[in-house]
């Protein structure tokens, strides 16, 4: 089998995921807009051959070059795949173009495109929050009158937190719109109060293989907004029961009702403090911000090489077991200069919770620091894992609040 890969080099996590298929014994074929030469060694160890492609994100062009290029070589492909949100409709394009089975360019299009994607929820007796498409100011206000205060805005093709806003009244609203301006389409939709999950799923052979739910402590938006505070995500051990389980009965529907068989997807929901599930977006990928490396703890599995045999061989024969609760902290550094000059409180709590934080990866001393509205891990990241959910959140918690990064 010979596996065609966009973007195999980038973003962090995808050299992991190209390693993987290699792994599984498949032919791996790359193509993106990386210089073979800047990429992870491990992305060439693992490619059977590579093709530049500067302008990767010009779909149709791509296509072109890449059935050429196949063409020029008498070769195929079996399968095309992509982890990396801007790259999922030009998957399905190329998916279409070469004959090859997978996401179709209607079902990608039902995944990048929010108002489509919520529309085709709200067919299926799914609840999603309420929602308008808005090209101008003009229908961003008019949207606003539907919805009512407060509201988000964010793009319809956007991902993650990227160029998302909350406001409370009209005033709020105009200070957005001026924020949005470069935004093509925006999605502007009913604030849903209440804690942010996510429902991560590895698919294979028209089955969901592998389940995980993610707790965000504070909530994406607010970390965005809040540059001082440490986020931490918690993938949770126990699915069946307690905060998990609405979402994961909800992700199961909205898979299906998006007619999703094969890959990762990392979907995000609302549980409202009256135990309702709300839909929030998905996509059809991995999470980002190191939440496989966050599963890969709690089930001792690796998702990197799973996901590349459920979507080759449609299994994943792995023990998928979850022994732990995994929280990831995200440190973001104080103070006002721009390289690290000390890290304070962190010895004190691993000499007390070493055997918990398998983990530490923070930027060293002397060197710049991030910006963390570019790079989600910030100025770096801690694993804290246990069994017990309270335990897990106690150490997280401290390493959120006791460890400070100073920038000088």
């Amino acid at each position: 089998m010979r596996v065609l890969m966009i973007s195999p080099g980038f973003p962090d996590d995808m050299p992991n995921f190209t390693k993987g298929l290699a792994e599984t014994g498949v032919e791996v074929v790359g193509v993106g807009d990386q210089p073979e030469f800047s990429m992870d060694p491990r992305v060439a160890a693992s490619m059977l051959a590579y093709l530049y492609v500067p302008d990767l994100w010009n779909e149709d062009s791509t296509a072109d070059q890449v059935e050429y290029w196949l063409a020029s070589h008498g070769a195929s492909v079996d399968r095309v795949e992509c982890l990396w949100e801007p790259g999922v409709v030009l998957a399905a394009k190329l998916r279409q173009r070469l004959g090859v089975e997978g996401l179709s360019v209607e079902q990608a299009v039902a995944f990048r495109d929010k108002e489509t994607m919520k529309r085709t929820l709200d067919a299926a007796g799914i609840r999603t929050p309420h929602h308008y498409r808005a090209r101008s100011e003009h229908e961003v206000f008019e949207a606003a009158e539907r919805v009512g205060f407060p509201l988000v805005v964010k793009p319809i093709a956007g991902a993650g937190s990227s160029d998302t806003y909350t406001a409370v009244d009209e005033s709020e609203l105009t200070d957005v719109v001026e924020m949005v301006r470069h935004v093509s389409e925006l999605s502007v939709e009913e604030f849903i109060e209440g804690e942010e999950f996510t429902y991560d799923t590895v698919s294979g052979g028209g089955e969901v293989l592998y389940e995980n739910v993610t707790w965000y402590r504070p909530k994406p938006l607010v970390t965005r907004l809040n540059p001082w505070v440490s986020q931490t995500a918690i993938s949770l051990r126990d699915l069946e029961a307690g905060q998990p389980a609405p979402g994961v009965e909800l992700g199961r529907k909205v898979l299906k009702a998006l007619g999703y068989e094969a890959g990762f997807a990392h979907m995000e929901w609302f549980l409202t403090p009256t135990g309702e599930a709300v839909f929030g977006e998905i996509g059809a990928r991995s999470p980002g911000g190191r939440l496989t490396h966050a599963m890969n703890f709690s089930s001792d599995i690796d998702l990197f090489r799973g996901w590349a045999e459920a979507v080759t061989f449609g299994r994943l024969s792995q023990d998928k077991t979850k022994h732990y609760n995994t929280a990831l902290v995200f440190k973001r550094a104080s103070g006002g200069g721009s390289h690290i000059t000390h890290i304070e409180g962190l010895e004190p709590l691993l000499a007390a919770y070493s055997e918990h934080v398998p983990v530490v990866d923070l930027v060293r001393v002397g060197e710049r620091r991030r910006d963390w509205r570019k790079v989600v891990t910030g100025d770096g990241w801690i694993v804290v894992r246990h069994p017990d959910l309270a335990t897990t959140m106690e150490i997280a918690d401290r390493l959120a609040s006791e460890v400070r990064v100073v920038a000088g």
